[in-house]
């Protein structure tokens, strides 16, 4: 093989000293096709003529090429990767060759079919105030005590890079519209175009093209705001790939390591935290030396305004009171008072409360809970019925489940009860002491009932009596004046001389 040196050598005798190629051939000892070959400008170094056979693959490269022709029916992250095939191979072929072996007759295979070819992209220069990318992430968080899992939204917008992340519980279509009101309140507008997924809480069926028919409360959330809603084409998540970005970097960085946190409230205080903080960098790859809040403060007056009365984030159900007294929305129960059993009545769901009606007013209002099969019960619906079925009382759920966060006034009240007036009477009439909770606060029972054990008067007038008393205003009277009436007011009365008596107690006067 021909070295650099000599490579230079024959190219300088024939350029600069003009000699023959059958000369410099005589003069260097090499082939005359070598000496054409170094003319024409091919550089010395080694070069395959063709790739050699992979003998070990020669019995299973059909197998493989099979696999990944079924690959191209299957979903894209769920596909064989060269590290997966080498191991069914090994497992189910006896295969006896190298992993590099099957890397490379992969890589070869992959590119003879058209597999895993990058695609070409199209370098974008985004308008100011035009557009924003919407997507859901997943992550797990540490609250109270418990691993939770949670979805967290990502708004982002593709002029500035700025980006809101809110986390809950769900990914469900009210908590999509609640994270939205509080994404365009973090911009200071909205966007005229955003740019989703085929997410449910927005789309019902996909037709052909870029063709959807919306969900008809989202297409109310989005008239009321007045912005454009711009869908990916299928599987192309890469049509918005800003806020796919934003995903990974959110879980990265402001979830890791995994945050402990009493509630949601503190959470989402956290992440905008760090979404403000992430505002105050600049974009990498991009020739503008602004920050990313730099960049936002100069969309925002060209933002669409917000409404002045935000959207009622709100999912209105009928619901059928059971007779156990609750009504049933996502799964879970809610309690509401023993008049409404059987009744046909309404659940308005928010994010965070589930509050029912009947007859045009509220009946019930509850804090929602999430999971499957749980229930949310408010003690005071059940009393009455507790009352009236006083055997129940011990075992009832509401009670059960009230009892362990009752002052230990209660317990020893409902036991003196129970001694003077027997199990079924005196639980009844604490039961009656209960129900004032529906009247009055707990601190104002709890002290009530303290004064009554104080004063030994253990009923459930005395209870109520000592209520009222707390809530009486209190007279304070002050003296007459003394030239007020005379003769009365002036009147000024001796103190009398008792210790007469204290003899009487000592056996009389000697």
């Amino acid at each position: 093989m021909i070295r650099m040196q000599q490579y230079e050598l024959i190219r300088t005798a024939h350029r600069v000293y003009h000699k023959s190629i059958r000369q410099i051939a005589q003069e260097t000892g090499h082939h005359r096709r070598t000496i054409r070959k170094v003319l024409a400008g091919v550089e010395p170094g080694y070069r395959r003529q063709w790739e050699p056979a992979c003998r070990v693959m020669d019995s299973v490269g059909p197998v493989v090429e099979n696999w990944l022709k079924q690959d191209l029916e299957q979903p894209r992250k769920q596909r064989h990767t060269a590290r997966r095939i080498y191991r069914r191979l090994v497992e189910e072929h006896q295969f006896e060759g190298a992993e590099s072996s099957v890397r490379r007759w992969v890589r070869d295979s992959k590119a003879r079919l058209g597999l895993g070819k990058s695609q070409a992209v199209v370098p974008l220069d985004p308008e100011a105030a035009r557009e924003a990318e919407v997507d859901w992430g997943s992550a797990m968080v540490q609250m109270e005590g418990q691993s939770q899992p949670i979805k967290y939204f990502c708004l982002r917008s593709r002029y500035s890079g700025k980006i809101f992340v809110r986390a809950y519980p769900w990914e469900r279509q009210e908590m999509f519209f609640d994270a939205h009101l509080h994404a365009f309140a973090h911009f200071g507008g909205v966007f005229p175009v955003v740019v989703y997924d085929n997410l449910k809480a927005a789309v019902k069926q996909i037709l052909v093209g870029k063709g959807r028919v919306e969900q008809e409360r989202f297409a109310a959330f989005r008239s009321y705001y007045t912005f454009e809603a711009r869908f990916c084409n299928p599987a192309r998540g890469q049509e918005k790939g800003g806020v796919e970005g934003v995903i990974g970097y959110a879980r990265r960085n402001f979830l890791v390591p995994v945050p402990e946190v009493k509630d949601f409230e503190e959470l989402n205080a956290r992440l905008l935290e760090h979404c403000v903080a992430h505002s105050q960098k600049p974009i990498a790859g991009r020739q503008d030396a602004r920050s990313i809040q730099q960049r936002a403060d100069d969309e925002r007056p060209r933002l669409l305004p917000l409404p002045e009365k935000p959207f009622e984030v709100v999912k209105t159900l009928p619901v059928r009171i059971s007779r156990y007294q609750t009504a049933q929305v996502d799964r879970n129960r809610y309690s509401t008072p023993t008049a409404y059993v059987g009744r046909q009545c309404w659940a308005q769901v928010r994010c965070d409360t589930v509050r029912l009606y009947a007859d045009g007013r509220q009946i019930a209002s509850h804090r929602r809970i999430f999971g499957n099969s749980r229930w949310q019960i408010d003690p005071l619906h059940y009393l009455e019925l507790i009352r009236q079925r006083v055997g129940s009382f011990d075992s009832a759920r509401a009670i059960r489940q009230w009892r362990p966060a009752w002052p230990a006034e209660y317990e020893t009240l409902l036991s003196l009860l129970r001694q003077r007036r027997g199990d079924n009477q005196g639980t009844r009439e604490f039961v009656l002491i209960l129900q004032l909770h529906q009247q009055h606060s707990g601190p104002q029972i709890e002290a009530a009932v303290g004064q009554a054990l104080h004063y030994q008067t253990y009923s459930y007038e005395a209870v109520k009596h000592l209520l009222i008393r707390q809530q009486s205003p209190r007279i304070e009277t002050a003296p007459l004046p003394a030239t007020l009436i005379p003769g009365v007011t002036d009147l000024e009365l001796s103190r009398s001389d008792l210790s007469g008596y204290d003899q009487l107690l000592e056996g009389g006067v000697q």
